[in-house]
């Protein structure tokens, strides 16, 4: 109980930090024993290290500053979410409209395609499936409350 309620309160002082700074939004917040803290971010057009690295000193004061934890007495980390971490909101789909992406359902089945287009609801995706005069294209069309999990596939040209 007591992490929930300072997951609560980073949240709330990381919202505020953020607050002037539209394109920022944080994506989750970890609390770990001993008042480890690990405060992920994402931007509409990415986040710089920099920008990782200010909201940390800003967040570290505050956390003080509130009484949230007493100087020294917690860590806190700042980040963007890896690349391999699944999108988890729907501000991040949107984010990466137009990438390849691998969609696992909940139900067990996974599909790979080109992200075209997203909302607060559902996402809609292209597989392509066979190649040259086999190749088919099928547009599924997701609901995000079905989806598991959903992962940015990385291509290397």
């Amino acid at each position: 109980m007591a992490n929930q309620v300072k997951e609560t309160q980073i949240r709330e002082l990381a919202e505020s930090l953020l607050s002037t700074e539209n394109q920022y939004f944080i994506v989750k917040i970890a609390v770990r024993p001993i008042n480890n803290f690990s405060v992920y971010i994402d931007g509409d057009q990415g986040v710089t290290i920099e920008k990782c690295v200010q909201l940390n000193r800003a967040l570290y004061k505050k956390i003080v500053e509130t009484g949230v934890c007493n100087d020294g007495e917690f860590g806190l980390e700042v980040s963007s979410p890896g690349v391999d971490e699944p999108l988890a909101l729907p501000r991040q789909y949107i984010k990466n409209i137009g990438r390849e992406v691998e969609v696992e359902m909940l139900d067990g089945r996974k599909i790979e395609g080109s992200l075209l287009n997203a909302d607060e609801k559902s996402i809609e995706l292209d597989e392509v499936k066979g190649k040259g005069k086999k190749k088919e294209i099928i547009k599924h069309f997701l609901l995000l409350s079905d989806i598991k999990s959903t992962v940015v596939k990385l291509t290397f040209k």
